[in-house]
């Protein structure tokens, strides 16, 4: 069976599209100013605000209050029948981009059976970076109960021939249009086509090809070829595996190969598709001494000839030349300096995805910012698959208002 398949694809009948989709609720974390802005521009509209706790909210009093309401909302929601439901269907969506780029994707579902978020996994669907466990935990508290999904996970796939998406975006004229509108906060625009019957069946047939033989090209390395990789909202994904598990160990010896939680909403995006970037994620580091950390990563992880990256303490600023023994990234030789250094040192780090707001933030007293390089798209699924995770945060795809928002849903009790 291929990992990734079609489902019974929720979508709202609101004629106001506008005020239902919001952006990933792991962006903007810092930006309080931000959400109390879309919840003011849902008003009392049908929205995925009232069914999503934003990461800006965990630890405050609106956690618990909104964490409570959540599943109540979804319930009212299908209780007063919103969703029309398109059976064993995909979404083909087009986003378009600020830049005016446009990103090709298709809304299905994996199969959580074949996803495996550990470091050194082997299955066809794999994490990129280390899962935080502690960022679980919210988030089932959401899942755990909820009648519904909405998904903000983009999943890649390597398709260099671009046998997948392609093909359904050539004939999306004879598709049925789902919805074509603006969306919130500067994020674009985005289309989305529905993808059903014979188109659904000539798609897995090429996906069980695809998925027989995008391994071929990597033979060479050590690792099991992957299929898949999570390309972002990892955390999401880990959750419903979570939830998952968490069902089948409440009903041992009862067959869960057809529950709805076996199964997680996702967009599958290739990542040869010349609108997939990748952007680099920097880190700055406060309340530490920057010159003694300057000074300890030039003694432990410097080498002639090394990857270059640019540091800024205050107005100054120099390059480092990272030691290329210690990772196959310029990110993985900082990140492992600065796990290390930081549990013996004063110090907090933070990933900054914007150049000017790493220098900004480096200008502040006991502070140093490590501007890196983006990562090469071809280094990731040999990344993965050679050492078995990246070091966290090593890659963004795209700026914070190109992530996914929430749209399509399903139903997962």
């Amino acid at each position: 069976m291929n990992a990734f398949l079609p489902a019974d694809i929720l979508l709202p009948k609101t004629g106001d599209m506008e005020k239902w989709a919001v952006i990933a609720c792991d962006q903007f974390t810092s930006d309080k100013d931000y959400w109390d802005r879309v919840r003011k521009n849902a008003g009392d509209a049908p929205s995925t605000i009232n069914l999503i706790l934003p990461e800006a909210e965990l630890g405050t009093e609106k956690e618990a209050e909104h964490t409570a309401v959540i599943n109540e909302t979804m319930a009212s929601y299908i209780k007063n029948d919103i969703f029309t439901t398109y059976p064993n269907s995909l979404v083909y969506v087009e986003r378009t981009l600020e830049n005016g780029s446009i990103r090709k994707g298709l809304v299905g579902m994996v199969d959580l059976d074949a996803y495996d978020y550990s470091t050194g996994s082997t299955s066809a669907i794999r994490a990129t970076e280390r899962t935080v466990v502690e960022r679980i935990p919210p988030r089932q508290r959401v899942r755990r109960n909820a009648p519904i999904e909405l998904p903000h996970i983009l999943m890649l796939c390597d398709d260099h021939d671009k046998v997948l998406i392609e093909p359904i975006a050539a004939k999306k004229n004879r598709l049925k249009k789902l919805y074509d509108f603006d969306l919130m906060e500067k994020g674009g625009h985005i289309t989305g086509w529905l993808v059903d019957g014979a188109d659904v069946d000539e798609f897995n047939k090429t996906l069980e090809h695809y998925s027989a033989t995008v391994g071929e090209k990597y033979k060479d390395l050590p690792g099991v070829p992957m299929v898949f990789a999570v390309g972002d909202g990892n955390h999401s994904l880990a959750t419903a595996k979570s939830c998952y598990e968490e069902l089948k160990a409440q009903h041992p010896g009862e067959d869960l190969s057809n529950h709805p939680a076996r199964y997680a909403l996702v967009e599958l995006e290739n990542i040869h598709d010349e609108a997939q970037v990748f952007e680099p994620i920097h880190r700055v580091i406060t309340e530490t001494d920057p010159k003694a950390l300057l000074k300890a990563l030039e003694e432990n992880a410097c080498a002639e000839g090394g990857f270059p990256v640019k540091w800024y303490i205050g107005k100054e600023s120099g390059t480092v030349y990272l030691d290329k023994a210690k990772s196959q990234l310029a990110v993985g030789v900082l990140q492992g300096f600065l796990d290390a250094y930081l549990k013996e040192h004063a110090g907090e780090i933070d990933y900054i995805h914007d150049d000017d707001e790493l220098i900004r933030l480096a200008d502040q007293p006991n502070a140093i910012g490590f501007l890196l390089p983006a990562m090469e798209k071809s280094q990731l699924f040999r990344g993965v698959i050679a050492d078995g995770i990246l070091p966290r945060k090593t890659f963004s795809m795209g700026h914070a208002r190109e992530k996914r928002y929430y749209l399509e849903g399903r139903k997962i009790k």
